[in-house]
C-alpha cells in the first residue's frame, strides 16, 4: 500500500511538472477596428491578425510609401536632401493636412520629407512626387512598382498622399510590410518618424501620432484619417531587445486608434519575446566526412538565428539537424550540407542551412581508397 501511495505521489508531481511547464498565453485583444495585424519587425513573426488582408482605404497612410521612396532616392544618391524643390499650383491647392507651402517658392527635399513624416502635408506630398517622377500619375507608378518589389500584393495606388479615390487600396498585412521596409532599409532616416513637431513657415505643427507623447518606447510611424477609411494608425515600438509594428485601420477616432494600438503593443510586449536560438558560427554538430583531409566537419548557421516565441518558453525550443547518409569531400567553408529546423509545440518556427563551419579539402589517393572500402563495408552490413 505505502509504495502504491509513493507512486501515486510520483505521478502527481510529474503532472503537477509538466502543467507548470506549459507557458500559457490569453486570446489576443478583440479590437474595434475593421482590420489589424500585430507583428515582430525583426523577425516578421504575426503575433495577431484580423482581416489582416481586406482591401481597404488606408488615407494617409499612403504617405508612407511617398516617403519611403523619398529616403531610396536620397540614400542613392539620386536626391540631394538640400535639393530646391518648386510648388507647383496642384501642390499649393492641396486640401486637407497641409505643410502650408506656397506656390512659386522652393523648398528643401529635407523639409518636404518632414512635411510628409510629421505634418501629413498633403501639399508637401504632390510637391516631392511631381519633382521625383514629373507628375503625381507617374509617380502613382513609381509607388505601384514599388509596392510590388516589396511583395505588398494587396496594394493598388492611384496618389500620393491617399485622397479618396476608386481603386487607391492596401490591406494590413501590406503596410506591415512597408512599415517594416522603413525601419529596415532606411534606418538613417527612420527617427524623423520619431519627431514631434516641425515649424514651417512660422506655423508649427505636431505629429497626429498620439502615442509618441505617451508612451517613450514607440517611435513612429503614421496616421490616416478620411470618412471612408476611419482613423488608422501604423506604429512602431522598441523596448529591451524586441521591437514591434501595429497597424490598426478603421477606428472611430483618434483617441481609438491610440487606444486599439496601445492595446495590441501591450499584449505583444506582455506574452511574447525574442530567443537567440543559435548564433552565426556557433557549432551545432560535428558530422563524419568521407574522402577528406579530415574525418569530422564542423557543422554551424550562417546567420544569427532569432525567433519570436511566448514569454518563457525558451527551453521548450526543439532542434533538429536533417543531414545526408554520407557526406563527401570536398565541402567549401559556408556550403550547405543539411537543414536545421527549430519548433516548439509541434510547429515549425524556422528551417534553416546548416552549413559547413570550415572547409575540408579532398584527400589524398590511398585514404579515399581506404574510406571506399570502410563505406562498402559499411553498406554490407547495414
Amino acid at each position: 500500500m505505502f509504495s502504491k501511495f509513493i507512486a501515486f505521489i510520483g505521478v502527481f508531481a510529474l503532472s503537477l511538472a509538466t502543467h507548470a511547464q506549459q507557458v500559457l498565453i490569453p486570446a489576443p485583444p478583440q479590437l474595434a477596428a475593421s482590420a489589424y495585424l500585430l507583428l515582430d519587425a525583426t523577425t516578421g513573426k504575426v503575433l495577431v491578425e484580423h482581416n489582416a488582408d481586406e482591401q481597404l482605404p488606408p488615407a494617409s497612410l499612403t504617405k508612407m510609401m511617398t516617403s519611403y521612396i523619398v529616403t531610396n532616392e536620397l540614400e542613392h544618391g539620386r536626391l540631394g536632401e538640400q535639393d530646391m524643390v518648386n510648388i507647383s499650383v496642384k501642390a499649393w491647392q492641396m486640401g486637407g493636412s497641409k505643410m502650408f507651402v506656397r506656390e512659386g517658392t522652393q523648398v528643401s527635399v529635407m523639409d518636404l520629407l518632414r512635411g510628409v513624416i510629421v505634418q501629413s502635408g498633403n501639399d508637401s506630398s504632390v510637391a516631392l512626387a511631381e519633382h521625383i517622377a514629373g507628375g503625381e500619375d507617374a509617380f502613382a507608378d513609381v509607388m505601384n512598382q514599388t509596392a510590388e518589389l516589396l511583395g505588398m500584393t494587396n496594394t493598388h495606388y492611384v496618389n500620393s498622399t491617399g485622397w479618396p479615390a476608386e481603386g487607391h487600396l492596401t490591406t494590413a498585412r501590406d503596410l506591415a510590410i512597408l512599415a517594416e521596409a522603413i525601419i529596415n532599409d532606411h534606418p538613417s532616416y527612420y527617427p524623423l518618424y520619431a519627431e514631434k513637431y516641425f515649424e514651417y513657415n512660422d506655423i508649427n505643427q505636431p505629429n497626429r501620432n498620439r502615442l509618441l507623447f505617451r508612451d517613450s518606447s514607440v517611435d513612429g510611424l503614421k496616421t490616416g484619417h478620411t470618412e471612408e477609411a476611419g482613423y488608422c494608425l501604423v506604429a512602431s515600438a522598441e523596448r529591451s531587445d524586441m521591437r514591434l509594428i501595429s497597424v490598426v485601420m478603421g477606428t472611430s477616432s483618434e483617441d481609438s486608434r491610440a487606444a486599439e494600438t496601445q492595446k495590441l503593443l501591450a499584449y505583444g510586449f506582455r506574452y511574447y519575446e525574442n530567443a537567440t536560438a543559435y548564433k552565426a558560427g556557433e557549432t551545432l554538430e560535428s558530422a563524419r566526412i568521407w574522402y577528406g583531409e579530415s574525418d569530422t566537419l564542423s557543422l554551424s548557421v550562417a546567420e544569427d538565428i532569432v525567433l519570436t516565441i511566448p514569454r518563457g518558453s525558451r527551453d521548450q525550443l526543439k532542434a533538429d539537424l536533417s543531414l545526408p547518409d554520407t557526406i563527401k569531400a570536398p565541402v567549401t567553408q559556408g556550403q550547405q550540407v543539411g537543414t536545421l529546423t527549430l519548433s516548439l509545440d509541434g510547429e515549425t518556427l524556422a528551417e534553416v542551412p546548416a552549413v559547413a563551419a570550415a572547409a575540408v579539402e579532398e584527400a589524398g589517393f590511398i585514404a579515399r581508397l581506404i574510406d571506399a572500402i570502410k563505406l562498402f563495408i559499411t553498406g554490407l552490413l547495414s
